[in-house]
């Protein structure tokens, strides 16, 4: 089975056979417990000190570390981060540290691990157990604390004003904050929002420990641009609730900002743009062509094509460069259709979930009798179903972007990596340009940078199992091809 996607560079494992672009499926990392106990005190004191090891799936490997110390009286606190997914400092609720050997136990993400010590304890050879599937995992105790290594994220001093906002959504009747920064001058500045991708995301866009926002932020307010970047709604410091919301809630979400940047000083009110990466490119058109007062638009990574085209084709690309075989990844795309059809001709979503359902644990016992075990849990095909028949999905799904950037009547830059697999370069730029020419758009570029991926890092793959594991945040080349364009069309 395959992944339905998010835009933003995660996408859920849907059917067990690959990975979204979030991994929530292989581990569900979430919020933590306080973990304790250590019971002999001299196998404790040496397991104090970073464990890392690798899980493999499907072609992906994603990291795991374990972070283990002593509180003031004495007893082990152990917490875990996945530092490709991008998280970190999940408790544990027990840990039990003998001489031959160590188990650590998640209640929060329902995950455990085992693993037997080798002579000189510096290696643990083991099992990692989670969603009802076991993965081998060996962890290797690390000199110094693992530490992500991202080079581009800013550091202090800045030459340019940031400060925290916070302004109303009115339609909504809830409020939104972010960080806007101004180069440091009594001018008045052009100012571009920054929208950021599907899942809940920061005003960082924060994903595999990477901030790719703030380091756009940062490079445009040092080359004369005001940016203003948001919590997602029901995120960080913004209020509302982001689990029932749709593609258009987020549209009045960045309106509101258009307003709020027209009232702020140092603001020049008659270039404001937007710029949005993957689903964020989606939202950007969409506000475009309904106000006549956005001076610009930039699409990073936007969809040009409906997301019930675009999914099969994200799934078929990624289940490919992780190695599916071709028979597993047709049978995937034959179950998307089927799901899509349930949902057209059923929008009571308690009748689509039924039938949904039903298809999966059919699936599920199909499977099951090929490998004599279950690939999904119970658990698991009511969490799919529910994301499936989510607003937000079933929004996305049936969306055409043509609709809307036919209808965009301001400058438009479109840029793309060559290796983004989950808004393919060729189908969607391709439907973007086909748009510009069909709404008589003569004022926009379209770019596909090579070797980027679509977090628009330089990469050897574009799948999204390099994501965390690339130090690069954000390409020099895509920056500086922004800017150079954004300059040319304010001025």
């Amino acid at each position: 089975m395959k992944g339905y996607p998010s835009l933003n560079g995660g996408f859920e494992l849907k059917k067990m056979k690959m990975m979204k672009l979030i991994f929530t499926g292989v581990f569900l990392l979430s919020f933590g417990l306080q973990g304790t106990s250590g019971q002999n005190a001299d196998p404790v004191h040496q397991f104090v000190g970073s464990w890392i090891g690798t899980l493999k799936f499907k072609g992906m490997e994603l990291r795991l570390v374990f972070n283990a110390r002593l509180n003031e009286k004495d007893s082990l606190i152990v917490t875990i981060d996945s530092p490709d997914q991008g998280v970190k400092g999940i408790t544990t609720s027990r840990s039990a540290i003998r001489a031959d050997s160590a188990i650590i136990w998640s209640k929060v993400i329902m995950g455990s691990y085992r693993g037997a010590f080798n002579d000189d304890r510096k290696t643990m050879t083991g099992t990692w157990r989670q969603g009802g599937m076991n993965f081998p995992l060996e962890m290797k105790q690390q000199e110094n604390e693992f530490v992500l290594n991202r080079p581009q994220e800013p550091q202090p001093p800045f030459p340019y004003i940031s400060r925290e906002v916070k302004f109303r959504n009115y339609a909504d009747t809830i409020d939104l904050a972010g960080t806007l920064t101004i180069p440091d001058s009594v001018k008045t500045f052009p100012a571009v929002i920054l929208i950021t991708g599907s899942g809940a995301q920061n005003r960082n866009e924060e994903i595999f420990g990477h901030k790719p926002f703030a380091v756009i932020a940062d490079h445009l307010s040092r080359n004369g641009f005001a940016v203003l970047r948001i919590d997602d709604r029901g995120v960080g410091g913004s209020g509302g609730k982001f689990s029932t919301s749709t593609t258009f809630d987020f549209v009045k979400d960045i309106s509101s900002a258009v307003d709020f940047l027209k009232t702020q000083q140092g603001i020049d009110t008659s270039k404001i743009g937007l710029m949005g990466h993957s689903e964020g490119g989606l939202i950007a058109p969409i506000l475009a062509s309904e106000r006549k007062d956005i001076a610009f638009i930039v699409l990073l990574a936007g969809p040009g094509i409906p997301g019930e085209k675009l999914i099969p084709l994200q799934t078929e690309l990624i289940s490919r460069i992780n190695g599916v075989k071709e028979q597993d990844i047709n049978e995937s795309k034959k179950t998307d259709l089927k799901v899509f059809a349930i949902l057209k001709k059923n929008s009571d979503n308690q009748k689509a979930s039924e039938k949904i359902k039903a298809l999966l644990v059919d699936l599920n016992k199909k499977e099951s009798k090929k490998t004599g075990k279950d690939t999904m849990t119970e658990i698991q095909i009511d969490r799919e179903v529910r994301n499936t028949v989510s607003p937000w999905f079933r929004t996305f799904l049936f969306l055409d972007p043509v609709t809307y950037l036919s209808k965009v009547k301001c400058p438009l830059l479109a840029l793309n990596g060559e290796l983004d697999l989950q808004v393919p370069p060729d189908e969607n730029l391709h439907a973007i340009e086909k748009s510009m020419i069909f709404g008589g758009n003569s004022n926009y570029k379209i770019e596909m940078i090579p070797k980027l991926n679509h977090l628009f890092q330089t990469a050897t793959t574009g799948s999204p199992a390099e994501y965390g594991k690339i130090e690069e945040t954000f390409s020099p080349v895509a920056l500086e091809m922004i800017t150079t364009w954004l300059t040319g069309v304010i001025k």
